[in-house]
């Protein structure tokens, strides 16, 4: 019956589909995560839609990065990203002859997109955001994440291992990340795609499709198996976030459910096909999410919500400035970019460094960030970035 039901593929078959986003005057492009309008068909799902070919989308500055910043800096960054001490031998000539005891001046650092802490400083980070209540989760941690839906295994890895072994993988995925940064525990995560978006208008003409209470179940119980919390995601197609949102109550009412919204595929404005154009959010729309989960707080006596928000485009979030803060929910601005390494690293800086909110996030592509050749970045080389990304999400 459930076979039936879905005609889901739209957006469960992203994950190895091309979705580029053109860029500005000759400027680099950048990725975003593919869209659900253009994979094939998942082997056990019908087929709802026939595949739509993507529309190029203005996603960066006019300046075109180089893929020569990913080589070693010859003024102060190593080969592995490491910085000169000023104060070693290295950042000083010698009190021989010649020198007569006066120190060169200390060489200057450079830095790769999205880690310098000068950048970062100017932009307003660390962002003054609200003391972290009881039992919250940011910034004492870091949240490592896997994203996707059961029913398609190439939406993400969530569904594209079998449950056991994908539950192991992430277990493997979130020792790495302690092993780099003890100073923050992991938290294991399943990023569950509950509303899907869709090529097709479907019965409600809403381009989307809820998934069944029990698939939401089963990802939760597989959560709390391993001491994982869970979010619920949300693609809105064209319905209303305002509608959609409390249809969720009965799951995010539990203090281990967070929430995630994409405003790649919320397309109300446009009036576009998911897949076919790149959507956006307001700070309006965020700050009626953000509001909602205040209110579920206070109404069953929870723990702060933590809640992302993706984003690869800079007209994908608009009106950051206006997004309210509020104790009860922890805020995530998640880069969900994909391609090489200096490509995510500029998307980084250019959407989630430059319009602070709160906390940050960064999404890793197993297929789509190493397509190319590309190998995937390492948590060593992802906590480079400045301001440290406290959410980590694998697709």
């Amino acid at each position: 019956m459930l076979v039936a039901l879905l005609a889901l593929p739209l957006a469960l078959m992203g994950c190895k589909d091309k979705k580029a986003a053109a860029t500005q005057a000759g400027a680099a492009t950048v990725q975003g995560h593919p869209s659900s309008a253009q994979a094939a068909p998942a082997a056990n799902l019908p087929a709802a839609t026939a595949p739509a070919t993507a529309t190029p989308a203005v996603a960066t500055p006019a300046t075109p990065a180089a893929p020569a910043t990913e080589a070693a800096a010859p003024n102060g960054t190593a080969p592995n990203g490491a910085k000169f001490d000023a104060h070693s031998s290295a950042g000083k000539k010698g009190k021989g002859k010649g020198a007569k005891g006066k120190e060169a001046a200390a060489p200057k650092v450079t830095y790769r997109a999205g880690e310098d802490p000068d950048f970062a400083a100017k932009k307003g980070w660390p962002v003054k955001h609200p003391a972290p209540l009881p039992g919250s989760i940011l910034p004492q941690k870091r949240i490592v994440a896997y994203y996707g839906n059961p029913l398609s295994k190439r939406m993400g890895a969530l569904g594209e291992y079998q449950k056991d072994d994908m539950l192991q993988r992430l277990k493997r995925e979130a020792a790495k990340w302690q092993a780099a940064d003890p100073s923050h525990p992991v938290q294991p995560a399943l990023h569950l795609i509950a509303v899907v978006a869709q090529g097709e208008p479907g019965k409600a003409g809403l381009y989307r499709m809820v998934m069944p209470d029990k698939i939401i179940n089963d990802v939760y119980s597989w959560a709390k198996s391993i001491n994982a919390i869970m979010f619920i995601d949300i693609q809105t197609g064209h319905d209303n976030i305002r509608n959609v949102l409390p249809r969720f109550e009965w799951i995010l009412k539990n203090p281990d459910v967070h929430l995630g919204i994409d405003p790649e595929f919320n397309l109300i404005k446009s009036g576009k096909k998911p897949g076919t154009k790149i959507g956006t959010y307001d700070a309006a729309d965020i700050n009626y999410a953000s509001n909602y989960l205040k209110e579920l707080v206070k109404k069953y006596n929870l723990p702060p919500k933590v809640f992302v928000v993706h984003r690869f485009t800079r007209n994908g979030v608009t009106n950051s400035k206006n997004i309210q803060l509020r104790p009860e929910v922890q805020i995530v601005m998640n880069m969900d970019g994909w391609g090489a390494p200096w490509l995510k690293r500029d998307s980084y800086k250019d959407y989630i460094v430059a319009e602070p909110v709160e906390f940050t996030g960064f999404k890793l592509f197993y297929h789509n960030d190493t397509k190319k050749g590309d190998a995937l970045l390492t948590p060593k080389e992802v906590l480079m970035l400045n301001p440290k990304p406290l959410y980590i999400q694998y697709q």
